[in-house]
């Protein structure tokens, strides 16, 4: 099967994550996903195909050499963002881009447009699949997926290729933080790995956000309105002082590179209780740890203000900076990606990444990691599209490292 096709197919797959579940994988769908790809892997010729009750997908290419040589990893994530539906996505391709904008929905007036999104523009002359407007794409990591498994079957049907045993792994639940969660790393058994989950064309990261949750949970106290004089407290006015004492321009929009953020993610609330979400993220340690103790001196100035148990906060980390783990002792694996890049034409940007990947948690587990770009653009939402000869130069990449991992 093509590249392309495949994509197309695995897109139809409704994987979409959700985070209030409790359950792994978060959703049905995952695993019911998972298991048409555990038939596909058989039926390309891999072996060793694992499907594990959290919906972890685990596959072996054997070497076809006596050379010894290492046991490298590639690695994509099933599920889909919760940020946008990803059920019934129809996808199509714009052929031959002409530098316009691409109407998506000319009924909701949805379109994607180099006035917006300038980075369209260098992907003039190329075929690119886009959304109907009314869901996310699925590039984010379904494009991943494909690209492995379609390299895999390309290195069983060229044998003069020679490499070393291969190991493949799909996870769940990345989007929501617990894609690592049950990863079985002593039984995926590779010297290291690289999860096919970044974007742009040559993207290559060996660093990310160091990572946390916080959920702000505020006490109110309701009295009719009319004779609420000193008595009421209302939750949801507490909450909007807290959310504005955290530092204006340090949230994602108005934040690059390596600047660190707080982002309220959810708002919900009554007069008696109200619930602020959010995630914080900063590349640097320190900092990350200060941007948590501010969260908490905040949460502590709402109860020095309104009394004792008004503000609750809750804070769990999520994932830490790989660079940690990768810097000292594996920059050998960036650097076969680099050398491979370079192989097929693609000019590697080295990037921290400002989010995560399963592959900082493994990192940390003892399986160095780093992130390569499958393609995709605008993930999470309904302007997500993948300039089809990106995809093609990620499949590549996966070859070359492959045949040069000595």
């Amino acid at each position: 099967m093509e590249l392309v096709e495949r994509f197309l197919n695995y897109v139809t797959y409704d994987t979409q994550s959700n985070e209030e579940t409790d359950l792994t994988p978060s959703t049905p769908g995952q695993m019911a996903f998972a298991k048409v790809l555990a038939e596909e892997l058989k039926f390309i010729g891999l072996q060793d195909v694992v499907l594990d009750d959290y919906g972890y997908l685990m596959a072996t290419l054997p070497a076809n050499t006596d050379e010894k040589r290492p046991v490298v990893g590639f690695i994509a994530h099933m599920d889909t963002s919760p940020d946008m539906s990803g059920r019934k996505v129809k996808p199509r391709i714009v052929k031959n881009y002409d530098g316009d904008e691409i109407v998506l929905d000319a009924e909701d007036n949805i379109i994607l447009s180099p006035a917006q999104f300038p980075e369209l523009k260098q992907f003039v002359g190329q075929d690119i699949i886009c959304t109907n407007g009314k869901t996310l794409l699925g590039a984010d990591d379904k494009a991943g997926i494909a690209e492995i498994v379609t390299a895999m079957e390309y290195l069983i049907a060229h044998p003069e290729i020679k490499h070393g045993k291969i190991r493949i792994g799909f996870t769940p639940d990345e989007e929501i933080g617990k894609g690592a969660d049950h990863f079985n790393v002593e039984a995926f058994a590779a010297d290291w790995a690289y999860t096919m989950d970044g974007g742009d064309l040559g993207e290559l990261e060996f660093e990310n956000f160091n990572a946390a949750s916080a959920k702000v949970v505020i006490k109110g106290r309701n009295v009719h309105p009319g004779y609420a004089k000193h008595k009421m407290l209302n939750a949801c006015r507490v909450a909007y002082q807290y959310a504005n004492m955290l530092p204006r321009w340090e949230t994602p929009e108005h934040t690059e590179g390596y600047e660190g953020f707080y982002h309220l993610t959810g708002v919900s609330g009554t007069v008696e209780e109200a619930t602020l979400s959010y995630i914080v993220r900063d590349h640097d340690r320190d900092r990350f740890e200060r941007r948590k103790k501010e969260m908490e001196h905040l949460a502590n100035k709402i109860n020095a203000e309104f009394g004792q148990g008004t503000a609750t906060l809750i804070l769990k980390d999520q994932y830490y900076n790989m660079r940690e783990k990768i810097e000292p002792d594996n920059m050998h694996v960036v650097n076969l990606a680099l050398e491979a890049m370079e192989a097929v034409g693609v000019k590697p940007v080295v990037t921290p990444i400002r989010g995560g990947t399963d592959g900082a948690r493994l990192s940390f587990m003892g399986l160095p990691c780093p992130n390569i770009f499958a393609g995709g653009m605008n993930f999470h939402g309904r302007f997500e599209y993948l300039p089809i000869p990106s995809a093609e130069k990620a499949m590549k990449t996966i070859l070359k490292i492959c045949e040069l991992a000595k």
